[in-house]
């Protein structure tokens, strides 16, 4: 449906859940992939494997933390020497956080929460834009929690509401020289990293009592939007943070 063809795409957090069902659609569209991760080197590569078989090209893997500006400065360097200097889509998709009551929050979860989830899309931002020439897009992965509250969010919640609100500043500096930057918001989506939630069974279970969809969300939905807001057909959409939530958030309680 999209043709990428010749297009260049760095997702962090690309080699499993949501980062992965993007890089695929991606990879399928023709593009060329660079994919960032943290420590899981066999995720890694099993991903890079899957993209090849599907493109016939092996996407670049960057090892690195998105909360660190050393470890940015040095994937871009790659990528500028791989890429030729040019780069036309950035999804900002890998995120970590502490789940625990407000209570138990220290200054140390505060800090790593907001730096992997908020700080490293302004980093990667600074990085991306000059190699998009004045025409790209920008996509964040933000989170229901940016506008709900939910048991244990409260440090996750603050740090994706900050995402959101930088996704509409970084609009009004970038939109007028070719650059779009926006947001996806989806609701919980059963992937490995919801298995940390210790409440996991009972968000999957309320999402599917109150979505009016009656099912829940999946990667390749959240994919979608990613690759909507990358295509031509977005191409006056700035600021705005899609949500894919099968009408979760009108329907919540409260």
């Amino acid at each position: 449906m999209f043709d990428f063809a010749g297009k260049k795409v760095f997702i962090t957090g690309g080699t499993r859940g949501i980062g992965l069902a993007v890089a695929i659609k991606m990879a399928r569209s023709g593009a060329d992939v660079a994919l960032n991760y943290l420590r899981n080197k066999k995720a890694a590569d099993e991903a890079a494997d899957k993209l090849k078989s599907i493109s016939g090209k092996a996407p670049l893997l960057l090892k690195g933390n998105v909360a660190k500006d050393e470890d940015i400065d040095e994937m871009f360097k790659i990528l500028r020497d791989k890429w030729n200097g040019s780069m036309n889509f950035l999804i900002s998709n890998a995120a970590s956080g502490v789940l625990k009551p407000s209570k138990e929050l220290t200054y140390h979860h505060w800090t790593w929460t907001m730096d992997i989830n908020a700080y490293a899309l302004l980093a990667l931002s600074r990085q991306a834009i000059p190699m998009m020439k004045g025409n790209g897009r920008i996509v964040a992965v933000s989170s229901l929690g940016a506008t709900h509250a939910f048991s244990n969010y409260a440090a996750v919640g603050a740090s994706k509401a900050a995402l959101e609100s930088l996704v509409r500043h970084l609009c009004i500096e970038y939109a007028e020289h070719g650059i779009n930057v926006n947001a996806v918001s989806a609701s919980a989506v059963d992937t490995e990293a919801l298995t940390h939630f210790p409440n996991r069974d009972a968000m999957l279970e309320e999402s599917k009592r109150y979505m009016p969809a009656k099912k829940l969300v999946e990667t390749e939905d959240v994919a979608d939007g990613v690759v909507i807001l990358c295509s031509d057909m977005a191409r006056m959409v700035h600021g705005h943070t899609f949500i894919i939530d099968g009408g979760l958030s009108v329907k919540l309680p409260g």
